[in-house]
């Protein structure tokens, strides 16, 4: 994935809304007074370093060669 040449607008906007900005698995849950917290699993998944390039791929192609606001996808 790191070779990626993004062209297409279409489908970077596509991939920034699909890969979320931060990672979804990290939670706190609480039990009465009890509070359990859920570290971020993201970092045990291989492909999760690519996946975030790819994303920011994306954001850089949106944002520099299409003059595109991505503050949406933030």
């Amino acid at each position: 994935m790191q070779f990626l040449i993004i062209r297409y607008p279409k489908i970077a906007r596509l991939i920034c809304q699909l890969v979320p900005a931060q990672c979804p698995f990290e939670r706190t849950i609480k039990f009465g007074n009890i509070f359990v917290h859920i570290p971020p699993l993201c970092k045990l998944n291989p492909f999760y370093n690519e996946i975030v390039h790819l994303r920011f791929l994306c954001l850089s192609y949106l944002a520099e060669e299409c003059g595109e606001d991505v503050s949406v996808y933030c």
